[in-house]
Protein backbone atom coordinates (compact mmCIF):
# COMPACT_ATOMS: atom_id res chain seq x y z
CA UNK A 1 0.00 0.00 0.00
CA UNK A 2 1.25 3.58 -0.73
CA UNK A 3 2.09 6.25 2.01
CA UNK A 4 -0.67 8.14 -0.15
CA UNK A 5 -3.32 5.14 0.47
CA UNK A 6 -2.59 4.87 3.62
CA UNK A 7 -3.45 8.87 5.08
CA UNK A 8 -6.65 8.28 3.27
CA UNK A 9 -7.69 4.95 5.10
CA UNK A 10 -6.87 6.54 8.41
CA UNK A 11 -9.11 9.99 7.86
CA UNK A 12 -11.97 7.61 6.80
CA UNK A 13 -11.36 5.75 10.30
CA UNK A 14 -11.11 8.89 11.78
CA UNK A 15 -14.20 10.47 10.91
CA UNK A 16 -16.09 7.55 11.00
CA UNK A 17 -15.78 7.29 15.01
CA UNK A 18 -16.75 10.68 14.90
CA UNK A 19 -20.16 10.50 12.55
CA UNK A 20 -21.14 7.25 15.30
CA UNK A 21 -20.03 9.45 18.61
CA UNK A 22 -21.97 12.73 17.48
CA UNK A 23 -25.19 10.25 16.14
CA UNK A 24 -24.83 8.75 19.98
CA UNK A 25 -24.40 11.47 21.47
CA UNK A 26 -27.75 13.28 19.92
CA UNK A 27 -29.43 10.08 20.64
CA UNK A 28 -28.53 9.93 23.77
CA UNK A 29 -29.04 13.66 24.58
CA UNK A 30 -32.63 13.60 23.08
CA UNK A 31 -33.44 10.87 25.86
CA UNK A 32 -31.88 12.42 28.98
CA UNK A 33 -33.34 15.78 28.17
CA UNK A 34 -36.91 14.60 28.10
CA UNK A 35 -37.68 14.30 31.70
CA UNK A 36 -41.54 13.81 33.79
CA UNK A 37 -43.44 17.11 32.28
CA UNK A 38 -41.27 18.05 29.78
CA UNK A 39 -42.93 16.30 27.06
CA UNK A 40 -40.52 14.22 25.38
CA UNK A 41 -38.67 10.47 25.91
CA UNK A 42 -40.37 7.81 28.15
CA UNK A 43 -42.39 9.86 30.23
CA UNK A 44 -44.46 11.68 27.88
CA UNK A 45 -45.32 8.10 26.42
CA UNK A 46 -48.13 6.14 27.23
CA UNK A 47 -48.59 4.43 30.57
CA UNK A 48 -51.22 2.11 28.92
CA UNK A 49 -50.87 2.44 25.33
CA UNK A 50 -52.14 -1.62 24.57
CA UNK A 51 -56.17 -0.67 23.63
CA UNK A 52 -54.75 3.24 22.66
CA UNK A 53 -53.41 4.45 19.75
CA UNK A 54 -49.52 4.01 19.45
CA UNK A 55 -47.86 7.01 20.56
CA UNK A 56 -45.68 8.95 17.73
CA UNK A 57 -42.40 9.53 18.80
CA UNK A 58 -41.60 12.68 19.45
CA UNK A 59 -37.97 15.09 19.78
CA UNK A 60 -37.58 16.16 23.13
CA UNK A 61 -38.79 19.91 24.00
CA UNK A 62 -35.29 21.33 24.01
CA UNK A 63 -33.45 23.81 21.79
CA UNK A 64 -34.99 22.13 18.80
CA UNK A 65 -38.37 23.81 19.64
CA UNK A 66 -39.19 27.25 20.06
CA UNK A 67 -40.85 28.72 23.25
CA UNK A 68 -44.05 28.84 22.91
CA UNK A 69 -46.60 31.64 22.10
CA UNK A 70 -49.69 32.24 24.13
CA UNK A 71 -52.81 30.92 22.23
CA UNK A 72 -55.07 33.72 20.50
CA UNK A 73 -58.17 33.14 21.84
CA UNK A 74 -61.56 35.23 22.48
CA UNK A 75 -61.79 36.77 24.99
CA UNK A 76 -57.88 36.34 25.92
CA UNK A 77 -56.37 34.30 28.08
CA UNK A 78 -55.52 35.98 31.47
CA UNK A 79 -51.85 34.54 31.55
CA UNK A 80 -49.84 31.82 29.76
CA UNK A 81 -46.34 30.23 31.02
CA UNK A 82 -44.31 29.19 27.70
CA UNK A 83 -42.62 26.12 27.00
CA UNK A 84 -40.75 24.19 24.77
CA UNK A 85 -42.80 21.79 22.70
CA UNK A 86 -44.74 20.41 20.33
CA UNK A 87 -48.43 21.27 21.94
CA UNK A 88 -51.15 19.24 21.00
CA UNK A 89 -53.48 18.12 18.10
CA UNK A 90 -56.60 16.68 18.23
CA UNK A 91 -57.02 12.99 16.33
CA UNK A 92 -59.71 10.20 15.70
CA UNK A 93 -58.60 7.61 18.50
CA UNK A 94 -57.58 9.80 21.15
CA UNK A 95 -59.74 10.45 24.32
CA UNK A 96 -61.22 12.63 26.33
CA UNK A 97 -61.27 11.24 29.91
CA UNK A 98 -62.20 12.66 33.25
CA UNK A 99 -61.28 12.55 36.86
CA UNK A 100 -64.89 12.92 38.37
CA UNK A 101 -68.35 12.15 37.16
CA UNK A 102 -69.77 15.28 37.27
CA UNK A 103 -67.52 16.51 34.21
CA UNK A 104 -69.68 13.98 31.95
CA UNK A 105 -71.39 16.64 30.29
CA UNK A 106 -68.11 18.80 29.44
CA UNK A 107 -66.10 15.81 28.18
CA UNK A 108 -69.02 14.45 26.06
CA UNK A 109 -69.20 17.85 24.62
CA UNK A 110 -65.74 17.88 23.96
CA UNK A 111 -64.69 14.73 22.56
CA UNK A 112 -67.76 15.65 19.99
CA UNK A 113 -66.24 19.19 18.88
CA UNK A 114 -62.78 17.62 18.61
CA UNK A 115 -63.90 14.28 16.58
CA UNK A 116 -62.14 12.13 19.56
CA UNK A 117 -63.69 9.46 21.85
CA UNK A 118 -65.01 10.22 25.32
CA UNK A 119 -64.05 7.26 27.62
CA UNK A 120 -65.39 8.78 30.85
CA UNK A 121 -64.31 8.30 34.24
CA UNK A 122 -60.90 6.59 34.62
CA UNK A 123 -57.42 6.73 35.54
CA UNK A 124 -55.04 5.42 33.41
CA UNK A 125 -52.81 7.51 30.67
CA UNK A 126 -52.41 7.24 27.11
CA UNK A 127 -50.67 9.27 24.68
CA UNK A 128 -52.64 11.90 23.41
CA UNK A 129 -55.27 12.25 26.37
CA UNK A 130 -57.45 15.38 27.60
CA UNK A 131 -58.01 15.12 30.51
CA UNK A 132 -60.71 17.04 32.44
CA UNK A 133 -60.59 17.29 36.69
CA UNK A 134 -61.50 19.17 39.42
CA UNK A 135 -59.09 20.83 41.44
CA UNK A 136 -60.82 21.51 44.71
CA UNK A 137 -59.61 24.52 45.79
CA UNK A 138 -62.67 25.65 47.32
CA UNK A 139 -61.33 29.16 47.40
CA UNK A 140 -60.23 30.06 43.69
CA UNK A 141 -63.30 31.66 41.89
CA UNK A 142 -65.19 28.74 40.55
CA UNK A 143 -65.03 30.27 36.86
CA UNK A 144 -61.50 29.90 36.93
CA UNK A 145 -59.25 27.25 35.38
CA UNK A 146 -55.65 26.06 34.53
CA UNK A 147 -54.69 24.34 31.54
CA UNK A 148 -51.79 22.60 30.68
CA UNK A 149 -50.33 21.18 27.86
CA UNK A 150 -47.21 19.00 28.40
CA UNK A 151 -46.30 15.92 27.24
CA UNK A 152 -47.95 14.74 24.47
CA UNK A 153 -51.47 15.05 26.68
CA UNK A 154 -53.72 17.63 28.40
CA UNK A 155 -55.17 18.38 31.61
CA UNK A 156 -57.78 20.78 32.04
CA UNK A 157 -58.66 21.70 35.96
CA UNK A 158 -60.17 24.25 38.01
CA UNK A 159 -62.37 24.01 41.62
CA UNK A 160 -65.71 23.78 39.64
CA UNK A 161 -67.07 22.26 36.63
CA UNK A 162 -67.85 26.16 35.29
CA UNK A 163 -63.93 26.69 35.01
CA UNK A 164 -63.30 23.35 33.65
CA UNK A 165 -65.90 24.45 30.95
CA UNK A 166 -63.89 27.43 29.89
CA UNK A 167 -60.99 25.74 29.54
CA UNK A 168 -62.61 23.57 26.89
CA UNK A 169 -63.63 26.66 25.03
CA UNK A 170 -60.02 27.77 25.28
CA UNK A 171 -58.89 24.37 23.79
CA UNK A 172 -61.57 24.25 21.11
CA UNK A 173 -60.55 27.68 19.51
CA UNK A 174 -56.89 27.01 20.23
CA UNK A 175 -57.47 24.04 17.82
CA UNK A 176 -59.66 25.36 15.56
CA UNK A 177 -59.38 25.10 11.63
CA UNK A 178 -56.27 22.10 12.54
CA UNK A 179 -54.11 24.42 14.73
CA UNK A 180 -52.66 22.97 17.70
CA UNK A 181 -52.34 23.95 21.39
CA UNK A 182 -49.41 25.67 22.60
CA UNK A 183 -47.14 23.90 24.99
CA UNK A 184 -47.20 25.55 28.33
CA UNK A 185 -49.74 26.33 30.94
CA UNK A 186 -52.73 28.21 30.74
CA UNK A 187 -54.49 29.92 34.26
CA UNK A 188 -57.46 31.70 33.43
CA UNK A 189 -60.05 33.33 34.96
CA UNK A 190 -62.81 36.06 34.46
CA UNK A 191 -62.84 39.67 35.75
CA UNK A 192 -66.70 40.25 36.17
CA UNK A 193 -69.01 37.61 37.15
CA UNK A 194 -71.80 38.66 34.89
CA UNK A 195 -71.27 38.43 31.26
CA UNK A 196 -74.63 38.72 29.48
CA UNK A 197 -76.61 39.00 26.40
CA UNK A 198 -80.33 40.12 26.72
CA UNK A 199 -83.14 39.49 24.08
CA UNK A 200 -86.05 41.56 23.88
CA UNK A 201 -88.15 38.30 22.41
CA UNK A 202 -91.52 39.96 23.07
CA UNK A 203 -91.92 42.86 20.67
CA UNK A 204 -90.09 40.77 18.31
CA UNK A 205 -90.42 36.85 17.96
CA UNK A 206 -87.30 35.00 17.79
CA UNK A 207 -87.41 31.43 17.34
CA UNK A 208 -86.17 28.49 19.29
CA UNK A 209 -83.63 27.50 17.13
CA UNK A 210 -82.39 31.01 16.83
CA UNK A 211 -81.90 31.27 20.54
CA UNK A 212 -80.56 28.03 20.79
CA UNK A 213 -77.46 28.89 18.31
CA UNK A 214 -77.40 32.22 20.18
CA UNK A 215 -76.71 30.02 23.58
CA UNK A 216 -73.86 27.70 22.06
CA UNK A 217 -72.82 31.08 20.83
CA UNK A 218 -72.16 32.27 24.08
CA UNK A 219 -70.92 29.20 25.88
CA UNK A 220 -68.00 29.11 23.40
CA UNK A 221 -67.84 32.74 23.95
CA UNK A 222 -67.33 32.55 27.86
CA UNK A 223 -70.88 34.59 28.74
CA UNK A 224 -72.37 33.10 31.81
CA UNK A 225 -76.38 35.12 31.08
CA UNK A 226 -78.60 34.85 28.63
CA UNK A 227 -81.96 37.36 29.22
CA UNK A 228 -85.14 37.40 27.81
CA UNK A 229 -87.70 40.09 28.17
CA UNK A 230 -90.82 38.09 27.13
CA UNK A 231 -93.28 40.60 28.38
CA UNK A 232 -94.09 44.20 26.51
CA UNK A 233 -96.91 46.02 24.73
CA UNK A 234 -96.42 44.03 21.54
CA UNK A 235 -96.23 40.69 23.21
CA UNK A 236 -96.22 37.67 25.66
CA UNK A 237 -94.45 35.28 24.19
CA UNK A 238 -94.42 32.28 25.84
CA UNK A 239 -97.06 29.94 26.67
CA UNK A 240 -98.81 30.07 29.80
CA UNK A 241 -100.82 27.99 32.37
CA UNK A 242 -102.34 30.21 34.62
CA UNK A 243 -103.45 32.71 32.50
CA UNK A 244 -103.75 31.47 28.89
CA UNK A 245 -105.40 34.32 27.61
CA UNK A 246 -102.58 36.72 27.71
CA UNK A 247 -100.28 34.89 25.56
CA UNK A 248 -99.69 35.72 22.19
CA UNK A 249 -100.35 33.49 18.65
CA UNK A 250 -96.43 33.90 18.11
CA UNK A 251 -94.30 32.14 21.13
CA UNK A 252 -92.66 29.89 21.90
CA UNK A 253 -93.88 26.80 24.12
CA UNK A 254 -92.46 25.49 27.46
CA UNK A 255 -90.89 22.23 26.13
CA UNK A 256 -89.09 24.61 24.00
CA UNK A 257 -88.32 26.79 26.82
CA UNK A 258 -86.75 23.95 28.83
CA UNK A 259 -84.97 22.81 25.80
CA UNK A 260 -82.95 26.71 25.93
CA UNK A 261 -82.77 26.47 29.48
CA UNK A 262 -81.21 22.81 29.14
CA UNK A 263 -78.46 23.63 26.61
CA UNK A 264 -77.46 26.76 28.79
CA UNK A 265 -77.52 24.80 31.80
CA UNK A 266 -74.99 22.27 29.75
CA UNK A 267 -72.74 25.52 28.93
CA UNK A 268 -73.00 26.89 32.18
CA UNK A 269 -75.39 29.91 31.20
CA UNK A 270 -78.27 30.96 33.51
CA UNK A 271 -81.06 32.06 32.17
CA UNK A 272 -82.64 35.83 33.32
CA UNK A 273 -86.30 35.92 32.61
CA UNK A 274 -88.22 39.30 32.73
CA UNK A 275 -91.54 40.43 33.04
CA UNK A 276 -91.47 44.15 33.48
CA UNK A 277 -94.39 46.16 35.44
CA UNK A 278 -95.69 48.21 35.84
CA UNK A 279 -95.15 49.36 32.85
CA UNK A 280 -94.79 47.73 29.21
CA UNK A 281 -97.60 45.45 29.95
CA UNK A 282 -99.50 45.90 27.36
CA UNK A 283 -99.98 42.81 26.23
CA UNK A 284 -101.22 41.67 29.73
CA UNK A 285 -103.65 44.87 29.87
CA UNK A 286 -105.37 43.56 25.92
CA UNK A 287 -106.39 40.62 27.95
CA UNK A 288 -107.60 42.44 30.59
CA UNK A 289 -108.26 46.16 29.87
CA UNK A 290 -110.03 46.26 33.50
CA UNK A 291 -106.24 46.83 34.75
CA UNK A 292 -105.51 49.44 32.53
CA UNK A 293 -104.16 52.72 34.37
CA UNK A 294 -106.54 55.60 33.48
CA UNK A 295 -105.87 59.33 33.78
CA UNK A 296 -108.48 61.73 35.72
CA UNK A 297 -109.06 63.05 32.28
CA UNK A 298 -109.70 59.20 31.42
CA UNK A 299 -106.03 58.70 28.86
CA UNK A 300 -104.86 55.26 29.04
CA UNK A 301 -100.78 55.77 28.78
CA UNK A 302 -99.60 52.58 27.17
CA UNK A 303 -98.54 49.60 28.66
CA UNK A 304 -99.50 50.96 32.26
CA UNK A 305 -101.19 49.02 34.68
CA UNK A 306 -102.89 50.68 37.17
CA UNK A 307 -100.94 49.54 40.82
CA UNK A 308 -104.05 51.16 43.21
CA UNK A 309 -105.76 47.90 41.95
CA UNK A 310 -105.24 44.27 43.62
CA UNK A 311 -105.94 42.58 41.11
CA UNK A 312 -102.66 44.24 39.20
CA UNK A 313 -100.48 42.54 41.60
CA UNK A 314 -102.21 39.29 41.78
CA UNK A 315 -101.87 38.64 37.89
CA UNK A 316 -98.48 39.56 38.03
CA UNK A 317 -97.55 37.56 40.52
CA UNK A 318 -99.19 34.54 39.27
CA UNK A 319 -96.95 34.60 36.23
CA UNK A 320 -94.33 35.12 38.42
CA UNK A 321 -94.84 32.06 40.58
CA UNK A 322 -95.75 30.27 37.46
CA UNK A 323 -92.11 30.62 35.44
CA UNK A 324 -90.22 30.02 38.22
CA UNK A 325 -90.49 26.61 37.50
CA UNK A 326 -89.45 26.99 33.82
CA UNK A 327 -86.20 29.58 34.72
CA UNK A 328 -84.58 27.67 38.02
CA UNK A 329 -81.56 30.36 37.75
CA UNK A 330 -80.44 32.60 40.69
CA UNK A 331 -81.75 35.84 38.87
CA UNK A 332 -84.51 37.60 37.65
CA UNK A 333 -85.03 40.59 36.09
CA UNK A 334 -88.45 42.72 37.34
CA UNK A 335 -88.27 45.82 35.23
CA UNK A 336 -89.73 48.77 37.20
CA UNK A 337 -88.94 51.06 34.07
CA UNK A 338 -91.19 53.79 31.81
CA UNK A 339 -94.00 53.68 34.04
CA UNK A 340 -96.12 56.35 32.54
CA UNK A 341 -97.71 57.14 35.69
CA UNK A 342 -94.24 59.21 36.49
CA UNK A 343 -93.74 60.55 32.96
CA UNK A 344 -95.96 63.59 33.59
CA UNK A 345 -95.63 66.44 35.40
CA UNK A 346 -97.91 66.20 38.25
CA UNK A 347 -98.47 62.41 38.98
CA UNK A 348 -100.81 63.23 41.56
CA UNK A 349 -103.41 65.08 39.64
CA UNK A 350 -103.32 63.46 36.46
CA UNK A 351 -103.76 60.11 38.64
CA UNK A 352 -105.68 60.55 41.55
CA UNK A 353 -106.55 56.58 42.44
CA UNK A 354 -102.35 56.47 42.52
CA UNK A 355 -102.08 59.43 45.19
CA UNK A 356 -105.08 57.58 46.80
CA UNK A 357 -103.62 54.72 47.19
CA UNK A 358 -99.98 56.01 48.15
CA UNK A 359 -101.20 57.67 51.37
CA UNK A 360 -103.34 54.78 52.29
CA UNK A 361 -100.89 52.55 52.16
CA UNK A 362 -97.43 54.81 53.19
CA UNK A 363 -99.12 57.47 55.26
CA UNK A 364 -99.96 61.01 54.12
CA UNK A 365 -96.97 62.78 52.71
CA UNK A 366 -96.39 59.63 50.47
CA UNK A 367 -96.07 59.98 46.80
CA UNK A 368 -97.11 58.48 43.51
CA UNK A 369 -93.48 57.20 43.22
CA UNK A 370 -93.35 55.92 46.99
CA UNK A 371 -96.39 54.06 45.42
CA UNK A 372 -94.76 52.39 42.50
CA UNK A 373 -91.46 51.62 45.34
CA UNK A 374 -94.09 49.81 47.10
CA UNK A 375 -94.70 48.02 43.89
CA UNK A 376 -91.28 47.13 43.14
CA UNK A 377 -90.42 46.07 46.39
CA UNK A 378 -93.73 43.72 46.40
CA UNK A 379 -92.42 41.85 43.62
CA UNK A 380 -89.19 41.34 44.78
CA UNK A 381 -90.36 39.84 47.92
CA UNK A 382 -92.33 37.32 45.44
CA UNK A 383 -89.19 36.56 43.39
CA UNK A 384 -86.99 36.30 46.81
CA UNK A 385 -89.54 33.79 48.77
CA UNK A 386 -88.88 31.94 45.18
CA UNK A 387 -84.78 31.91 46.09
CA UNK A 388 -84.40 34.53 43.28
CA UNK A 389 -82.34 37.28 43.62
CA UNK A 390 -83.87 40.43 41.94
CA UNK A 391 -82.87 42.64 39.66
CA UNK A 392 -84.65 46.26 38.23
CA UNK A 393 -83.85 48.89 35.42
CA UNK A 394 -82.01 52.03 36.96
CA UNK A 395 -84.78 54.09 36.08
CA UNK A 396 -87.40 52.33 38.50
CA UNK A 397 -85.16 53.74 41.18
CA UNK A 398 -86.43 57.31 42.63
CA UNK A 399 -84.64 59.76 44.59
CA UNK A 400 -86.59 61.21 47.55
CA UNK A 401 -88.76 58.55 48.16
CA UNK A 402 -90.16 57.43 51.54
CA UNK A 403 -90.00 53.90 50.40
CA UNK A 404 -87.15 52.62 49.84
CA UNK A 405 -86.29 50.36 47.29
CA UNK A 406 -85.39 47.01 48.63
CA UNK A 407 -81.32 46.31 49.53
CA UNK A 408 -81.10 43.25 47.39
CA UNK A 409 -82.39 45.08 44.53
CA UNK A 410 -79.53 45.23 41.79
CA UNK A 411 -79.51 47.98 39.27
CA UNK A 412 -79.69 47.02 36.00
CA UNK A 413 -78.39 50.64 34.58
CA UNK A 414 -78.97 51.43 31.14
CA UNK A 415 -79.48 55.03 30.72
CA UNK A 416 -79.46 58.55 31.98
CA UNK A 417 -82.05 60.02 29.73
CA UNK A 418 -85.21 58.92 31.13
CA UNK A 419 -87.15 60.56 33.83
CA UNK A 420 -85.97 59.42 37.26
CA UNK A 421 -82.79 58.19 36.03
CA UNK A 422 -79.93 59.44 38.13
CA UNK A 423 -75.79 59.58 37.39
CA UNK A 424 -74.73 55.56 38.10
CA UNK A 425 -72.31 57.06 41.75
CA UNK A 426 -75.75 57.84 43.04
CA UNK A 427 -76.50 54.50 43.33
CA UNK A 428 -72.89 52.70 44.06
CA UNK A 429 -72.69 55.22 46.90
CA UNK A 430 -75.90 53.92 48.25
CA UNK A 431 -73.64 50.66 47.94
CA UNK A 432 -75.90 49.10 45.65
CA UNK A 433 -74.69 46.56 43.48
CA UNK A 434 -74.87 47.40 39.38
CA UNK A 435 -74.96 45.28 36.31
CA UNK A 436 -73.37 47.52 32.88
CA UNK A 437 -76.38 47.73 30.36
CA UNK A 438 -75.16 51.22 28.91
CA UNK A 439 -77.23 51.88 26.16
CA UNK A 440 -74.73 54.26 24.58
CA UNK A 441 -72.66 51.11 23.67
CA UNK A 442 -74.58 48.19 24.45
CA UNK A 443 -78.06 48.81 22.72
CA UNK A 444 -78.58 47.34 19.85
CA UNK A 445 -82.23 48.83 18.77
CA UNK A 446 -83.86 47.68 15.76
CA UNK A 447 -84.98 50.30 13.35
CA UNK A 448 -82.28 52.74 14.78
CA UNK A 449 -85.59 54.70 16.59
CA UNK A 450 -84.76 57.86 18.51
CA UNK A 451 -80.85 58.44 18.97
CA UNK A 452 -80.43 54.97 19.00
CA UNK A 453 -77.39 53.69 16.50
CA UNK A 454 -76.37 50.18 15.81
CA UNK A 455 -73.16 49.33 17.86
CA UNK A 456 -69.76 48.51 16.59
CA UNK A 457 -67.68 46.05 17.72
CA UNK A 458 -64.82 48.61 17.41
CA UNK A 459 -66.15 51.43 19.30
CA UNK A 460 -66.93 48.81 22.44
CA UNK A 461 -63.18 47.29 22.25
CA UNK A 462 -61.93 50.56 21.81
CA UNK A 463 -63.56 52.64 24.13
CA UNK A 464 -66.16 50.58 26.72
CA UNK A 465 -65.10 49.43 29.76
CA UNK A 466 -67.19 47.76 32.67
CA UNK A 467 -66.82 51.07 34.45
CA UNK A 468 -68.23 53.40 31.85
CA UNK A 469 -71.55 52.85 33.05
CA UNK A 470 -73.44 56.11 31.61
CA UNK A 471 -72.73 57.98 28.37
CA UNK A 472 -68.68 57.49 27.75
CA UNK A 473 -67.92 59.10 31.34
CA UNK A 474 -66.28 56.21 33.49
CA UNK A 475 -66.97 55.90 37.04
CA UNK A 476 -64.58 56.10 39.93
CA UNK A 477 -62.68 52.46 40.37
CA UNK A 478 -63.66 52.66 43.90
CA UNK A 479 -66.58 50.75 42.24
CA UNK A 480 -65.03 48.52 40.50
CA UNK A 481 -65.97 45.67 42.88
CA UNK A 482 -69.71 46.58 43.19
CA UNK A 483 -70.40 46.63 39.16
CA UNK A 484 -70.97 42.93 38.22
CA UNK A 485 -70.42 42.98 34.91
CA UNK A 486 -72.06 44.17 32.10
CA UNK A 487 -74.97 43.01 29.19
CA UNK A 488 -75.48 43.64 25.71
CA UNK A 489 -78.82 43.83 24.55
CA UNK A 490 -81.25 43.53 21.37
CA UNK A 491 -84.13 45.58 21.49
CA UNK A 492 -87.31 44.80 18.74
CA UNK A 493 -88.37 48.25 18.69
CA UNK A 494 -88.74 47.94 14.77
CA UNK A 495 -89.12 44.54 15.14
CA UNK A 496 -89.50 44.08 11.30
CA UNK A 497 -86.35 46.69 10.45
CA UNK A 498 -83.65 43.18 10.17
CA UNK A 499 -84.41 39.63 10.05
CA UNK A 500 -83.34 36.80 12.56
CA UNK A 501 -80.15 36.25 10.72
CA UNK A 502 -79.39 39.86 10.01
CA UNK A 503 -79.95 40.43 13.57
CA UNK A 504 -76.94 37.70 14.33
CA UNK A 505 -74.71 39.20 12.28
CA UNK A 506 -75.30 41.94 13.66
CA UNK A 507 -74.16 41.89 17.13
CA UNK A 508 -71.66 39.34 16.31
CA UNK A 509 -68.30 41.79 16.68
CA UNK A 510 -69.90 43.40 19.23
CA UNK A 511 -70.75 40.20 21.38
CA UNK A 512 -67.12 39.58 20.79
CA UNK A 513 -65.41 43.06 22.13
CA UNK A 514 -68.22 43.11 24.64
CA UNK A 515 -66.82 40.00 26.56
CA UNK A 516 -63.42 40.69 25.64
CA UNK A 517 -63.73 44.00 27.78
CA UNK A 518 -65.65 41.76 30.51
CA UNK A 519 -63.52 38.59 30.84
CA UNK A 520 -59.85 40.86 30.88
CA UNK A 521 -59.18 43.99 32.78
CA UNK A 522 -56.35 45.15 30.63
CA UNK A 523 -55.66 46.91 27.59
CA UNK A 524 -56.38 44.58 24.45
CA UNK A 525 -53.18 43.16 23.32
CA UNK A 526 -54.42 43.15 20.01
CA UNK A 527 -55.39 45.99 17.70
CA UNK A 528 -59.29 46.02 16.38
CA UNK A 529 -57.94 44.85 12.44
CA UNK A 530 -56.01 42.16 14.73
CA UNK A 531 -58.91 41.27 17.09
CA UNK A 532 -61.52 41.68 14.02
CA UNK A 533 -59.01 38.86 12.02
CA UNK A 534 -58.73 36.58 14.64
CA UNK A 535 -62.76 35.93 15.28
CA UNK A 536 -62.71 35.79 11.53
CA UNK A 537 -60.22 32.60 11.92
CA UNK A 538 -61.97 31.66 14.96
CA UNK A 539 -65.45 31.44 12.92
Amino acid sequence: MSARAALRRTWVLVLAVVVVTVAAGVGLGLWATGGDGDGGGPAGASQDTAAGPSPTPTPSPTRWYPLSKAPRTIPAVRSHTPARGPGWKPEKGLRVVVSDGDLADEGRLLAGELGMSYAGETADVRAGDVRLALSGDEGADPESYTMTVRGGRVTISGPADAGVFYGTRTLKQEVRRGGAAPEGVVRDEPAKPVRGLMVDIARKHFTAAWIEDRVRELGDLKFNQLGLHFSDDQGFRIESDSHPEVVSRDRLTKAQVRRIVALAAQRHITVVPEIDSPGHLGAVIDAHPELQLRSAAGLAPQGAIDISKPASAEIVDDLLKEYAELFPGAEWHLGGDEYRALMVSNPAATYPQLATAAREAYGSGATVSDLTTGWLNDRAATVRALGRTPRAWNDGFFRGTSVRPADDLRVAYWTGKEIGARPPAEYLGAGRKLVNYNDEFLYYVLGQPLTFVYPTGQRIYERWTPLVVRGTQAVPSKYDDQILGGSFAVWGDLPNSQTQAQVAAGIRMPLRATVQKLWDPREPALSWTEFRALADRLG
